[in-house]
């Protein structure tokens, strides 16, 4: 397998991942989307900010166009800020759809938000914004139960991957 193709692949399953959290959060009332939740964000709007947020600002960062996020875009709408997310989401597909292996091998220099300087391949960043996603989506599905939500979607990898291509 590719790179291009590993992270193609990765890129498809955090869409899907977000598809179906998302789609279970837009059910709930606009009180449990922003119900306080002891967690690294303490509500689900906050952890799904969190997350468009990091996507967004890795994205102009490997854009070499650095974005900037101030205050609150979506003034507190999940629907706003879910299809923020899927959007976000769908940039990375294209994004890895439109290069090629040596190209997503490349190295990246970029500063961090503190002003330090880093240099790092493009694949390892992927990987990392992906698994980022990941970490944070877990954290979705133990707020959503504390929530009592019922009918929590699988969001495991391997659950992608038996899904018809």
């Amino acid at each position: 397998m590719t790179v291009k193709e590993q992270l193609s692949k990765y890129a498809r399953y955090n869409q899907w991942a977000h598809q179906k959290l998302l789609e279970l959060i837009g059910t709930l009332t606009p009180e449990q989307q922003h119900a306080t939740i002891p967690s690294s964000f303490d509500s689900l709007y906050k952890t799904v900010f969190h997350v468009w947020g990091a996507e967004s600002l890795w994205l102009g960062r490997l854009n070499k166009a650095p974005v900037t996020i101030s205050g609150d875009p979506f003034e507190e709408s999940m629907e706003k800020l879910s299809d923020a997310l899927e959007t976000v989401d769908q940039h990375w597909v294209n994004w890895i759809a439109n290069k090629e292996d040596d190209q997503l091998t490349e190295e990246l220099h970029y500063k961090n938000k503190a002003g330090l300087p880093f240099c790092q391949s493009y694949d390892l960043l992927l990987h990392h914004i992906f698994n980022h996603s990941t970490y944070h989506n877990g954290q979705l599905v133990t707020m959503l139960r504390a929530l009592g939500a019922t009918g929590i979607p699988s969001t495991d990898y391997v659950a992608w991957t038996f899904l018809p291509a």
